[in-house]
């Protein structure tokens, strides 16, 4: 015989029908076979939970239940009725005043209701988490996930940001609308800030002082040759418009690279003659550096 439905959802008869949708919720999302795969007691749990469901939110379903128990067997029908539960049934239509109902209405009419199809209510979204390659929330792209032991391919818009969320519908995955949060890989060598991609661009003295061509990628994998200016300083910008992601910009970051090793002593006077004729304070313009 088929658990009592209150004592699977684990509530009371004096439930609200909110309790009773509540404590569905819960158990259902719990048991779902999406987040149980392979496991044979959760769904057959899940199934029992629907069906409990099933009656306690049907309202006549519900007083059958409560007035005849297991017995009712979804009267009205007739399936599974005891004698004693019929017995009760005839006195409790054909007593009192007003008359024997009409036999259509309470056979015929009523069953029919009955055998009216009722929606189950949709099934909880799950949540989970992808990984984007930076390259594909850049540019847009596809990744595939696996729902249940089915693999699906999700579209990712372009420019997708880290931490925003995609809804693959019930229809793709076969079960519930699954909520996909994103996490975009770092990548090697850029940086992004919404839009924007950065470079850092390393430079040699010479190259800083004197300017010079240099080859650098994009995020769309391209390879462009720019002209860094004649005195560029450490920490200076070039952008390049339109190169980011989804109509951002991409900027350069030039990084000024001194000798590492020790520097011999024709290389130090050439470097200090350069200072004397080419006298900075490049701390003056700082807020500390006038005093």
């Amino acid at each position: 015989m088929p658990r009592d439905p209150y004592e699977v959802l684990g509530v009371s008869k004096a439930a609200t029908a909110d309790e009773i949708q509540k404590a569905y919720r819960k158990l259902s999302k719990k048991h779902h076979p999406d987040r149980n795969p392979g496991d044979k007691q959760a769904d057959a749990t899940y199934k029992e939970v629907q069906a409990a469901y099933e009656v306690l939110s049907d309202p006549a379903k519900k007083a059958n239940f409560d007035q005849f128990g297991h017995a009712g067997g979804g009267f009205p029908g007739g399936v599974n009725m005891d004698p004693g539960a019929a017995d009760e049934l005839f006195r409790t239509f054909f007593s009192g005043g007003g008359g024997a109902p009409d036999v259509n209405d309470l056979f015929g009419g009523r069953r029919g209701a009955r055998q009216r199809h009722r929606p189950r209510p949709p099934a909880e979204a799950i949540e989970s988490e992808v990984t984007v390659p930076f390259e594909v929330a850049a540019a847009g792209g596809s990744v595939g996930i696996d729902v249940g032991g089915r693999r699906i391919d999700v579209k990712v818009p372009a420019g997708i940001d880290d931490g925003k969320k995609l809804r693959v519908p019930a229809h793709a995955t076969g079960a519930a609308d699954v909520i996909l949060r994103v996490r975009v890989s770092p990548h090697p060598y850029f940086r992004r800030e919404g839009a924007d991609v950065f470079l850092d661009v390393p430079l040699s003295l010479a190259e800083a002082v004197l300017g010079a061509r240099v080859e650098v990628p994009t995020v769309a994998g391209e390879r462009l040759e720019v002209k860094v200016p004649p005195g560029t300083s450490g920490g200076a910008k070039l952008r390049l418009r339109g190169k980011g992601v989804a109509g951002g910009d991409q900027y350069l970051v030039f990084k000024v690279m001194v000798p590492s090793g020790a520097v011999d002593d024709r290389s130090r006077e050439l470097v200090a003659e350069f200072a004397e004729r080419n006298p900075q304070s490049p701390r003056a313009a700082t807020p500390w550096g006038s005093g």
